[in-house]
C-alpha cells in the first residue's frame, strides 16, 4: 500500500513539474523515466483462455522520491 501511494505521489509530483517548469535541464532531469515493459502473456485453462498485456512500470527519479516520503509518513503513524 505505501508503495502503490508513493508511486501515485511520485507520479503526480512528475505531471505537475512538466506543467510548472519551463523547457530546461531542471527539467529533463527530473521529468526523466524509465519504462520497462512485458507482454502479452496468454494464459490457457482449458476452461478459461485470457491474454494480460501488455504491462509497464514508468519509474522516475520523482517516483522514488514519492515512494521515500509515503513511507517516511507511514513509519511516522505506526
Amino acid at each position: 500500500m505505501i508503495l502503490a501511494t508513493g508511486f501515485l505521489l511520485g507520479g503526480f509530483l512528475q505531471a505537475f513539474l512538466k506543467r510548472l517548469l519551463p523547457d530546461s535541464p531542471a527539467r529533463t532531469f527530473f521529468t526523466m523515466a524509465a519504462r520497462g515493459e512485458f507482454g502479452p502473456v496468454k494464459c490457457n485453462l482449458l476452461v478459461i483462455d485470457f491474454t494480460l498485456g501488455p504491462v509497464g512500470v514508468e519509474v522516475s527519479l520523482l517516483s522514488v522520491l514519492g515512494v521515500l516520503i509515503a513511507y517516511l509518513i507511514a513509519r511516522s503513524l505506526f
